[in-house]
């Protein structure tokens, strides 16, 4: 099964040191990333000031899980861009890539 990442960029007028705090200070962090949202409360993975991975859950079944991924550029000393990337990263959709044996494939259609 082939996923496509969602990516949304922001231009915030914030020197990067803010903004990298508002991201892993749980406490700031909270207000928009609630903890309830993350599969686990620690990153996945940090480089300090430029960018941090966190595990999501679903809050509905399947409770499916991902992976977002914040990443900083200074753009001035006042101004950060900001990337986000989202990655469906459950390892139940894996073994969605075999079909079945008894499958039924190719679909033929019938004539009436």
């Amino acid at each position: 099964m082939e996923t496509a990442d969602i990516v949304q960029e922001y231009e915030l007028e914030a020197p990067p040191e803010k903004v990298w705090r508002a991201i892993t200070i749980p406490t700031f962090r909270e207000r928009w990333l609630p903890d309830h949202d993350l599969a686990q409360a620690e990153p996945v993975a940090v480089i300090p000031n430029e960018e941090i991975l966190f595990r999501l859950r679903d809050d509905a079944p399947p409770f499916l899980e991902s992976v977002v991924q914040f990443q900083l550029q200074p753009i001035s000393s006042d101004r950060t861009l900001l990337t986000i990337r989202q990655r469906l990263a459950d390892g139940r959709l894996a073994s969605r890539d075999t079909w079945a044996a008894n499958s039924n494939e190719p679909v033929m259609m019938l004539a009436a």
